[in-house]
This record gives structure tokens, C-alpha cells and sequence, in this order.
């Protein structure tokens, strides 16, 4: 599936029977609890959280909620959160970071939700005290996109200190119709922006933006969920393993330089 192009991977991604962070969760942990509310306006159901275990290990799982039918994408605000929404993910980050667990990210969104009454509760102040909080954590996170990372509702679970995307993944810092909308002022151009932006896995690989890209099964994540649930479980595994080893100091100091190369450039 290397030959693809982007607008197709995103094609892949929109397929309705994609998994979700629903089918990821069932397959890759067990004893699941979810965590509801940001202790300051309600809660958001564009992202979920809780408490599980990953192959006996105590972790916090948290991310964006997308739906398989349009009563699902309706609950969920089509995975475009709302503040409360990543005002609860950096509490249950925090909670995640007193009791020493490591957090697991699964990142799908094509965007933070725009509408006025998310303007009106700080949606620009939510995602920046993500930004803020999540890389201060002294515990191991691991972000993973599995379908659309766009913009900053997707980077407020984006910190990390290993990203990974599966194959047909994108992550942008505006979606391809966003770009196209404000670029040529016509937002039916996504396609065309979508493989001009370098927005795939792979492109992100070579960006050092994307640390491991996760293989789906062939025709898309959707055509064998299981195979591509034991990839993601595999590789949740491996990076635990690489980041539990390491001391505080050293895991926020890694961390700090990892964003701080990104856009680097020699003229």
C-alpha cells in the first residue's frame, strides 16, 4: 500500500467501517473504566478516558471518539472536541502521572470543535495547557494516530514522548479542506491540497515527526481489524518497554528535544 497517495489514504481512513478507539480499547486492554468530566463544566463525549490494564500494566488510556453511523458522529461531535473534552484528558493525565501510570493515546479528530460556544469556554486555552501540562508529565506517554490527526485537536494529545501513526494515517496542522479553504478559497480543492501537504505517515517518518509507522492490514485497518489491533497492542508494548527504562530527568529532557527539532532547517 506504499503507492498510494494521500487523498486516498484519507479516503481509507473516512471508510465507516474503520476502527475506532471503542474497537482498539476492547481489543488491546482489559478491565476498562472510564472516567467521566473535567471538574469545571461537564463532560465531553468527543474523547473518552479511563483506567485499564495493557498486558497486566496499570495505564490511562485516552482519545477522540469517533463514530461508525451518524447518530455515533452526532454523540461524539464527530470527534471534534469541545474544551471540557481536553480540559478531561490533562485530568485524567495529571491522575495518570501521581499514580505513576503510563499513558496510552489514540489520536483521530479532524479537528477541535469551532463553533462559538466552544470559542466562548476557551477552546484556544484548553489545548494550550494540554500543550503545557502534558509535556511536563513525569510518566511515559505514547500518542498513536489511527485515522485523521488534524490540527491542534489533535496535537492536545500529540505530546509525547513517542508518536506513532498507523499506515494510512495523516497528521496536518489543518485538514486538507481547511487548507484548501483558505489557500485558493474553495474547499472542494481537498483533494487536491491533501497531496500537496505531506501529511502521510510517511511523509511524517521522513519529517522526524512520526517515530514508528504501524502496518494495517492490507486494503485498510477496516478489512482485518484483529491483525491491525495486535500490530497497535505490539507496538504499545515495544515502546513501553523502550520508556520505562528511562529516569524522569531523562524522559522530559528527551521529550523536550524531540518538539524542540521539529522545523529545523539549515539555509
Amino acid at each position: 500500500m506504499s503507492n498510494l497517495s494521500a487523498w486516498e489514504r484519507i479516503e481509507l481512513i473516512r471508510n465507516k467501517e474503520r476502527p475506532t478507539i471503542h474497537d482498539y480499547i476492547g481489543g488491546i486492554f482489559t478491565k476498562f473504566m472510564e472516567l467521566h468530566g473535567d471538574r469545571c463544566y461537564g463532560d465531553d463525549s468527543a474523547i473518552i478516558g479511563g483506567i485499564a490494564l495493557f498486558r497486566g500494566l496499570p495505564v490511562t488510556v485516552i482519545g477522540h471518539v469517533k463514530g461508525k453511523n451518524l447518530e455515533e458522529n452526532k454523540r461524539s461531535h464527530f470527534a471534534m472536541p469541545h474544551p471540557e473534552g481536553y480540559r478531561k484528558a490533562l485530568r485524567l493525565a495529571r491522575q495518570a502521572e501521581k499514580f505513576r501510570r503510563p499513558i496510552i493515546c489514540f489520536i483521530d479528530t479532524p479537528g477541535a470543535f469551532c463553533g462559538v460556544e466552544a470559542e466562548e469556554r476557551g477552546q484556544g486555552e484548553a489545548i494550550a495547557q494540554n500543550l503545557f501540562g502534558f509535556m511536563r508529565l513525569k510518566t511515559p506517554i505514547i500518542s498513536i494516530v489511527t485515522g485523521e490527526g488534524g490540527s491542534g485537536g489533535a496535537l492536545a494529545l500529540g505530546v509525547c514522548d513517542e508518536l506513532a501513526m498507523l499506515e494510512n494515517a495523516v497528521y496536518s496542522v489543518i485538514s486538507p479542506r481547511g487548507f484548501a479553504s483558505i489557500l485558493w478559497r474553495d474547499g472542494e480543492r481537498e483533494k487536491e491540497a491533501a497531496n500537496i501537504m505531506s501529511i502521510t505517515a510517511q511523509d511524517l517518518q521522513g519529517f522526524s515527526v512520526c517515530d514508528h509507522i504501524i502496518k494495517e492490514s492490507a486494503g485498510g485497518a477496516h478489512t482485518n481489524v484483529d491483525e491491525t489491533i495486535e500490530n497497535i497492542s505490539e507496538y504499545i508494548s515495544q515502546a513501553l518497554h523502550r520508556n520505562l527504562k528511562k529516569n524522569v530527568g531523562n524522559l522530559l529532557e528527551i521529550r523536550y528535544g524531540k518538539f524542540r527539532k521539529i522545523g529545523e532547517f539549515d539555509e
